[in-house]
C-alpha cells in the first residue's frame, strides 16, 4: 500500500466518524476521470467546501497518509493499480461577479470553467471566451495554465487562494509562476505524497466587449473544436507543443494516426489525442505515449513533453 496499515485504518475510522457514508473505499477512478480509465483509490471523499477540504487534508497529515486532491479529472491518466491513500475531489463551486472600476470574477476551485466562460460571454465580458469548450474545473485550469485560441488562464488570473502546510493564504498571479501549460502547482509540487499546495479559489479580471462580437467569436471556436477534436473519451491534448511544432503535427508525420494498443488509439482526427475506444487500460495509453515519444524523437529529434499528468501507482 505504501503507507502503514495502522495509520491507514486509523485515518479511515476518523474519516468515517466525521463523514460517514460519504467515504468510499476502493473506489474506481474510472468513474471520476474523463478518460474513464483508472484503478481504485484506497479512500475517496468529495469535499463540498474549502473548509471541508482543509479538514480532510489535516486528518490525512495527522495519520501520515498521502493525499491527492483533484478537480473534474479531465487532464489526468490514473494508473490501472489505482491511487494509494486518500483521494479528495473538490467540488466547491461558488462563483461571484463584482464590478467597480473593473469586473472581477471570483470562483472556487471546483467551479466548472466552461460554465463560467459561457456566463461571462452572456454578460458581455471577454477574457474567458476561449474556454467555452473546455471541460474541467477552475483549479485544474490554473494548475496547467489551460488555454486555447491564443488565450490562457494566466491572462486573467490576478490572485489565488491556496491551502498549504501553513494553512489558507493568498498569493498573486506572479507567485503562481505561470508558463506554457505550467504553473508552480504542477511543476515540482506533485510527489508520491500528492500536491503540497491546493488551489481553493481564483480571482480573475475580465474586460467588457459587445455580446454579439463575443458570441460570434465563440461560435467560431466551437466550430473549429468540433471539426478537429475526437468525440471518444480522452484527457485532451496529451503532449505540449514543442518549440517549433504542434505535437499532433509531429505524431501525424511519424505515421502514428490510428495506431492502437488494446482499446486505446491515437485519434485519426487529431494525433495529439489518445482516446479510449471502450475498455482501454492506463497501460495501453501509456504504451502509446511512449511509442509517440520514441518515434518523434527518432525521426525528428524532438522531445515530446506530457501535458496530461500520470497519477497513481505506476510501479
Amino acid at each position: 500500500m505504501g503507507v502503514g496499515l495502522l495509520e491507514f485504518e486509523s485515518l479511515k475510522a476518523a474519516l468515517q466518524r466525521r463523514w460517514g457514508d460519504r467515504l468510499l473505499t476502493d473506489e474506481p477512478m474510472s468513474e471520476h476521470t474523463s478518460y474513464h480509465i483508472g484503478g481504485p483509490a484506497d479512500l475517496y471523499l468529495i469535499a463540498e467546501s474549502g473548509d471541508e477540504l482543509a479538514q480532510m487534508v489535516a486528518l490525512a497529515a495527522e495519520y501520515d497518509v498521502p493525499v491527492f486532491v483533484m478537480g473534474r479529472g479531465t487532464n489526468i491518466l490514473v494508473a490501472d493499480a489505482g491511487i494509494r491513500g486518500l483521494v479528495i475531489e473538490l467540488r466547491a463551486g461558488q462563483v461571484r461577479y463584482t464590478s467597480n472600476d473593473e469586473t472581477v470574477v471570483w470562483a472556487e476551485a471546483g467551479a466548472n470553467l466552461r460554465d463560467i466562460a459561457r456566463e461571462s460571454v452572456a454578460r458581455g465580458l471577454a477574457g474567458l471566451d476561449w474556454a467555452v469548450g473546455i471541460p474541467g474545473s477552475v483549479g485544474g485550469a490554473v494548475v496547467g495554465n489551460a488555454g486555447a485560441f491564443g488565450g490562457y488562464m494566466s491572462d486573467v488570473v490576478r490572485r489565488l487562494t491556496i491551502l498549504d502546510a501553513n494553512g489558507v493564504r493568498e498569493i498573486s498571479a506572479a507567485e503562481a509562476e505561470f508558463d506554457y501549460r505550467m504553473s508552480r502547482f504542477k511543476a515540482g509540487s506533485v510527489t508520491s505524497r500528492g500536491r503540497k499546495e491546493v488551489i481553493l479559489a481564483a480571482e480573475m479580471v475580465l474586460r467588457p466587449e459587445p455580446v454579439a462580437a463575443l458570441k460570434e467569436r465563440v461560435a467560431e471556436y466551437i466550430r473549429r473544436r468540433e471539426e478537429r477534436q475526437p468525440v471518444e473519451p480522452s484527457a485532451g491534448s496529451v503532449f505540449k507543443r514543442t518549440a517549433q511544432y504542434p505535437a499532433g503535427f509531429l505524431i501525424e508525420q511519424a505515421g502514428l494516426k490510428g495506431i492502437r494498443r488494446g482499446e486505446a488509439m491515437i485519434s485519426p482526427r487529431h494525433a495529439n489525442f489518445i482516446v479510449n475506444l471502450g475498455r482501454a487500460r492506463a497501460a495501453d495509453v501509456k504504451a502509446l505515449i511512449e511509442l509517440a515519444q520514441e518515434r518523434v524523437l527518432r525521426e525528428f529529434g524532438e522531445r515530446l513533453e506530457l501535458e496530461i499528468e500520470l497519477i497513481g501507482d505506476w510501479d
